[in-house]
């Protein structure tokens, strides 16, 4: 079995509360459901039973910025969370719901586990193929039950991708805060490298093995504004022309990134090495 290397590790990158601004960070604890207090808590709709999430609201949900009140460790009860709204204020972790409530008109709970049958709601033709009339699709995916990722509990992306991103849209900022993911991978080389990985095993750090599932399909979610980046709605057209994959039942998706499954868990440090172990 050869092994290549593929880059490091980047930048660390976990969001307390699905589909709010996330935090970066310095190290991690990679568990079977992802990272340590990642999509640790959701705002669910509690007479829909739908979660609250980027494509229904938008920016509203980005511009608030969730923080752990201590450092979340691994098989420990979650520790509380705060968020700062966009105009500074901040919001105590007894108060979010109430506040969330009133503020979007809906029945809103803060939730550490997924309930039975929670959907997520999509614009239609988020999916293509089969699923091209789809507006809904239980939350998890292959991720583990009651946990709030849209499919997969790990996702990885190329900063050569961002790069190449950045030099075909030159008045669009790029950042990775777009992509909402885990792991950013210093590489070198050709953009869009993660479409190689799928199917793939990757090594990250002394301990964390993951399998690469799939390229990460993409939808508006990448052009909404957040603090100090403007909406941009043809961003998504930017990656629709330049990487376009064939992901099965999903149809053809533009895609930035790729989606991972925990082989065996561990730590993960910034500047680890990543590795291609098949």
């Amino acid at each position: 079995m050869s092994i290549e290397t593929s880059g490091t590790v980047s930048g660390i990158w976990r969001h307390p509360v699905k589909s709010m601004a996330g935090e970066e960070i310095r190290s991690t604890e990679v568990t079977a459901r992802g990272l340590v207090g990642d999509r640790a808590y959701a705002l669910v709709d509690t007479e829909t039973n739908r979660a609250a999430v980027v494509r229904t609201w938008g920016a509203k949900l980005l511009g608030f910025a969730a923080r752990f009140e201590s450092e979340p460790q691994e098989n420990q009860p979650l520790p509380n969370v705060q968020i700062a709204a966009p105009d500074g204020t901040v919001i105590a972790h007894a108060d979010i719901a109430k506040q969330f409530s009133a503020t979007f008109d809906r029945p809103f709970s803060l939730l550490s586990q997924a309930p039975e049958g929670l959907l997520v709601e999509f614009p239609k033709g988020t999916l293509g193929g089969s699923l091209a009339d789809l507006t809904e699709a239980p939350l998890a995916g292959s991720a583990a039950p009651g946990t709030f990722f849209d499919l997969a509990p790990l996702h990885l992306v190329a900063t050569a991708t961002l790069e190449q991103l950045q030099a075909a849209a030159p008045k669009t900022p790029i950042d990775v805060r777009r992509f909402r993911a885990n792991f950013v991978v210093q590489t070198t080389g050709a953009p869009f490298v993660e479409n190689t990985w799928a199917g793939r095993t990757i090594a990250i750090g002394d301990d964390v093995v993951i399998k690469v599932t799939m390229p990460c399909p993409r939808c508006v979610n990448v052009t909404a504004e957040q603090p100090g980046l403007p909406k941009d709605a043809s961003l998504l057209r930017t990656i629709a022309k330049l990487n376009t994959q064939d992901l099965g039942d999903f149809g053809r998706l533009p895609c930035v990134g790729a989606y991972g499954e925990v082989v065996r868990p561990g730590r993960v440090l910034h500047g680890d090495e990543v590795r291609l172990l098949d």
